[in-house]
């Protein structure tokens, strides 16, 4: 489904991906660990098109995505839940999820996010600067349904989140895997992101260094932290 070859990335001269190779397919969990700073977040940017790839290939469905603006992509199917969330804080609930609403026929309309996220529905009218930030995570990922995403990027899901709170995105993660949505997710909880994983990548220095199914990861787990995820 997703297939990315060869991506190079820079920031200005910084070369961040240095020829990134992965695969996540349809209505599975892919999750890449790795220390900050390795480009975990660009990776998932350059999908986006927020960050501008300067070689190599990033395909949905064999449908190239490199190259094309960020709302293209979204057309494509593509949902985008940054790293703090980036909700609008002077809207309200139901406001940030209109935002991305581009038609009412969708398999996600409100009733149905609201089913999925009651605590939303309680707070439908308060503006977004009022939620806690487990509230705003949810809302996040209520407005990336919104778009009915054949793929969904979550960066840094349970970032400053209470060990309840990232309990229930683990729960919710899982709730959209069930619904066929694919999910590529940049996470540095370990034990969320294996509790929710079918698959795991490793990022050092802008490659991807480790590359298995989360069972044979759970067996290498030690192995691989020590090597390449602790300082």
């Amino acid at each position: 489904m997703l297939n990315i070859k060869n991506l190079h990335t820079f920031y200005g001269l910084a070369h961040i991906l240095q020829g990134v190779d992965m695969s996540i397919g349809a209505g599975t969990i892919g999750v890449l660990l790795g220390r900050n700073g390795v480009g975990k977040s660009t990776t998932i940017r350059s999908i986006i098109g927020l960050a501008e790839s300067r070689e190599g290939s990033i395909t949905l469905f064999d449908q190239e995505l490199a190259g094309l603006k960020p709302h293209l992509i979204a057309q494509k199917g593509v949902a985008y839940v940054p790293e703090g969330r980036l909700i609008f804080p002077d809207l309200t609930v139901l406001e940030n999820i209109q935002v991305a609403q581009h038609s009412k026929d969708t398999p996600w309309p409100i009733l149905r996010l609201f089913e999925l996220f009651p605590s939303l529905k309680a707070r439908e009218t308060n503006k977004g600067s009022q939620l806690s930030g487990g509230e705003q995570q949810m809302l996040a990922i209520a407005r990336a349904l919104v778009i009915n995403p054949k793929l969904i990027l979550l960066d840094e899901p349970s970032q400053g989140l209470a060990p309840l709170v990232v309990k229930e995105v683990a729960k919710i993660i899982s709730i959209l895997k069930d619904t066929g949505v694919t999910i590529f997710l940049v996470e540095q909880n370990l034990k969320l992101a294996t509790a929710v994983a079918d698959h795991v990548f490793v990022m050092v220095k802008g490659k991807v260094v480790y590359d298995n199914p989360v069972n044979v990861f759970l067996r290498e787990e030690e192995a691989v932290k020590k090597k390449y995820l602790t300082l």
